[in-house]
């Protein structure tokens, strides 16, 4: 059974419908990326996920339960976290302020010290700027918060909203270094991701949005190499 089932979801704002049918699933342990052009629905689909949009349709099954139309606490607390797009941190709060958000759900608060504990050795760089306002970091020690925000609540699935969004080359390649160390310990990942070609290295299997659908799914090499994601996202000329 997959540890995420997404079936014909739909989704919009106000009268605008941004999902028409999208469909992708998750396996265990698994780096799954979501592709498309801008406005493709990628983002609506992770905040549909996690409970921020409502769904108007489809069904969102996480370990062998119907999570559509729950309210985001509600929906961590089952184990699924979000990092999303632009980070989103309580910039007038400090970097462990902003942990202590993520460390909410019932079921972690008695070991919200260990949390700390464990977000400050796997981030190094986070133990120096535990009293440091969010607001006043670099793009990438914001993100680097955002990621271990979302740990606080230990996922067993973490989507990923554009990690790499406005951030230096070295700093992305960083980031995707964490992805893998995150997977390695056993969290699955859903990556909606702006650089294509580092995401489908990253990933094993890929989903292609167009207009709100799922148009395209196979493994990440598979989609790499088909001639109509080269020329749209890649920037190939055959």
């Amino acid at each position: 059974m997959s540890l995420l089932a997404v079936d014909d979801l739909q989704a919009g704002y106000g009268d605008f419908k941004a999902l028409h049918g999208v469909s992708f699933a998750v396996e265990p342990g698994e780096i799954v990326c979501v592709i498309g052009a801008n406005g493709a629905g990628k983002s609506t689909t992770l905040k549909s996920i996690i409970g921020i949009v409502r769904p108007t349709g489809g069904t969102v099954i996480f370990d062998g339960e119907h999570i559509e139309g729950r309210a985001p606490g509600e929906v961590v607390e089952r184990g699924v976290a979000l990092v999303p797009e632009g980070r989103n941190l309580f910039a007038g709060m400090t970097v462990e302020e902003n942990l202590m958000v993520g460390a909410h759900p019932k079921r972690v608060r008695r070991g919200v010290a260990r949390r700390l504990r464990e977000s400050y050795d796997r981030f190094p760089l986070l133990g120096p700027l535990r009293g440091r306002r969010a607001g006043s970091l670099s793009g990438g020690q914001q993100q680097i918060v955002a990621i271990a925000r979302a740990l606080m609540s230990e996922p067993r699935l973490l989507l990923m909203d554009e990690p790499s969004l406005g951030l230096a080359p070295k700093i992305t390649l960083e980031i995707f270094d964490l992805v893998r160390a995150i997977n390695r310990d056993g969290v699955a990942v859903v990556l909606v991701e702006q650089n294509v070609v580092q995401a489908l290295e990253l990933a094993s299997r890929a989903y292609v949005l167009t207009e709100g659908k799922t148009v395209m799914e196979g493994a990440a090499a598979t989609i790499r190499g088909n001639a109509d994601v080269k020329r749209r996202f890649l920037g190939e000329v055959l």
